[in-house]
Order: structure tokens, then C-alpha cells, then sequence
């Protein structure tokens, strides 16, 4: 069994046990909003509230825990004195319930760096990348099969980040309305989106159901899980000023100048929607945003690719606008 065979179920482990310290906290902060004269009708960020009621429970934990011997996690209960945010002991209790989860998710993520050291495409590459530590590379190197994914853009298909071409909603694929060229896709009757769970993305797939019988049903065609993290990356980049980020400058500045993708504002597209006016050849401040995001982790993902495919020894074909087509995108220093 190869150190990768190991890390791909170490990963999922270490996800899970973050998605369940997620839920422990929520309801953790949850139960002391009240105390903290937190007002539901209040308008506010649901997980920056909750990020900052831990943040207070931690500090009043780690007060109401100092001095305690070595091999003893809790105080005793009886004679437990609180403060005025964690006065009782069951409080205590729950409180520490979210801290243990907290500790071995820590715990388990610096094992999981340990491991991806055996992994040169870790050691050589990510970890030399801005935004990427441990956790989302070990995403990348347990959820991509290198061996089977001959092209860069196998990869944006299984993380869902390639665009689907179907026909256009607006002039129904003939192109025109009334004679005249369609704005929503230009004249030629097709419109291309993003993969995602919209019905003419998905595919039919056959499975067997509890009493053993054939049946057929719906699916997507990628992972969502990878899908998810791919923008968690590309929020990790925008932080960390990664180099990569200038391919999202890029794209964005060559969307915000083109004059046939016509710009409104969320309050605009709302109106317009609301009224049952066709809006998906709409770009709002957040679509451009997406979707320069997405390019930016296409571009990433292609050079990851590459990167490992070489690693391994195996053919790098050029992608299919460039081997097959002939178009060359203009470099762009990473």
C-alpha cells in the first residue's frame, strides 16, 4: 500500500472531524447567545457571531481550567465556581466537548502534513505554492487520480469548474428573435455555463436500489466536495497574495471591458428577475467575481496537472484549444 492510498482516507477523516467541530460549535454558540445578549432579530454575519462567541468561550475555558493537574482535564465537580459566561458545570462540560473536537482536528491535520512529506508533488510543488498547507493539499493529492486523468481539463471536469455548452434558453437555439440577432448569446444559439446541478447538466445514471431491482435516476457529473474546496483554495490564494491571483485579475479585467457582456447590479438583476425578464446573459458583481475565481483555479489545476503528470512520467498533451485549435493564451507570470 502506497503513502497516497493512506493519505486519501486520512483526508476524509480529517474533514469530517472539521465538519463535526463546524456543527459542535454552532450549537455551542447557539445555546450561549442569549447570555451574551445576542438578539435573533439582529442582521447579522450567522458564523462570524458564532466565531466570536467561541473566541470568548475559549478565553473563559481556558481561565476556569488553569492550575488543573496534569492528569486531569476538568475540575472537580463539586466546589466548581463559574464566571459569568461559563457558571455551571455542565456548561463547563459542553464547552470542553468543543475543545477536545478542536484539539484532535489540530492534531490530526499536523499528522496529515507529516505524511504528504513522503509525497515529492507535495514537497516540490504545493507546499511552495502561497494559500496551500496540509489540509488542501492533501485535497488535491487524495482527490485527483493523476493516472487517470489524461488531460488538464479532465480535472476541471471532475471538479466541476468547465463550462457546459447547451442551447440558448433566451432564442431557444435558433439563434434570433423576430428576425433579429439574440443578445443572450450573440447570434449563435448556444450558451455555456458552468458545470453545476442545473437539469441540463445532469446525466442518467442506473443503480440498484435495496431490493436489488435496476433503476435509473439524475446525477451530476462531478465531485461536489472537491468542487467546494476548489473555491475554499481560491479564497486561500486571494488571501495569501498568491502569485495566481494575477490570473484572476486578468480574467476580470477582460470581462469587465468586453461591451457584449452586459454588467448590472445585484439590486438590478433582482428587479429584473423578480418581473420574469430573462437575466442568465446578466453579469452581476458576484458572477464576475465567480467566475474569475474559477479561472484562476482552472489555470492552477492545469499547471498542478502538468506538474505531477511529469513527475510521474506520464505524456502532458497540450490542452484543446492550443494542440487542437491553435489559440495560445498570452503568458502570464504565476
Amino acid at each position: 500500500m502506497t503513502a497516497l492510498d493512506l493519505i486519501r482516507p486520512m483526508v476524509k477523516g480529517c474533514y469530517d472531524l472539521q465538519m463535526l467541530r463546524m456543527q459542535a460549535g454552532l450549537r455551542l454558540a447557539a445555546n450561549f447567545r442569549a447570555k451574551l445578549k445576542v438578539h435573533e432579530d439582529e442582521e447579522v454575519d450567522l458564523e462570524a457571531e458564532a466565531e466570536g462567541i467561541l473566541d470568548q468561550l475559549r478565553k473563559s475555558y481556558k481561565t476556569l481550567i488553569e492550575g488543573i493537574a496534569k492528569n486531569r482535564t476538568l475540575p472537580a465537580r463539586e466546589g466548581f465556581i463559574g464566571d459569568p459566561l461559563i457558571d455551571s458545570y455542565p456548561e463547563l462540560v459542553l464547552v470542553h466537548q468543543f475543545m477536545e473536537f478542536e484539539k484532535a482536528e489540530k492534531g490530526l491535520f499536523v499528522r496529515l502534513g507529516d505524511m504528504l512529506e513522503d509525497l515529492p508533488i507535495y514537497t516540490e510543488y504545493l507546499s511552495k505554492q502561497k494559500g496551500i498547507g496540509p489540509a488542501m493539499g492533501g485535497v488535491l493529492v487524495s482527490s485527483i487520480d493523476i493516472h487517470k486523468a489524461q488531460y488538464a481539463s479532465s480535472v476541471w471536469k471532475y471538479a466541476g469548474l468547465d463550462v457546459v455548452i447547451h442551447a440558448c434558453g433566451q432564442c431557444e437555439g435558433v439563434g434570433e428573435i423576430n428576425g433579429k440577432q439574440c443578445n443572450a448569446c450573440w447570434g449563435t444559439g448556444e450558451l455555456s455555463k458552468g458545470r453545476s446541478r442545473r437539469e441540463e447538466h445532469l446525466v442518467e445514471r442506473t443503480y440498484i436500489d435495496k431490493n436489488g431491482v435496476e433503476k435509473t435516476r439524475m446525477g451530476i457529473t462531478y465531485e461536489p466536495w472537491l468542487k467546494t474546496k476548489m473555491f475554499v483554495l481560491a479564497s486561500n490564494f486571494m488571501r495569501a497574495g498568491s502569485p495566481w491571483v494575477q490570473h484572476y485579475r486578468n480574467y476580470h479585467h477582460r470581462i469587465l471591458s468586453d461591451r457584449k457582456r452586459i454588467k448590472v447590479t445585484t439590486v438590478e438583476w433582482k428587479k429584473m428577475h423578480k418581473q420574469g425578464e430573462y437575466v442568465d446573459h446578466l453579469w452581476t458583481p458576484g458572477r464576475l467575481d465567480n467566475a474569475s475565481k474559477r479561472y484562476m483555479i482552472k489555470m492552477f489545476l492545469a499547471d498542478f496537472w502538468k506538474t505531477w503528470r511529469t513527475m510521474e512520467g506520464l505524456p502532458t498533451p497540450d490542452p484543446y484549444h492550443e494542440g487542437i485549435l491553435g489559440h495560445k493564451h498570452h503568458a502570464t507570470d504565476k
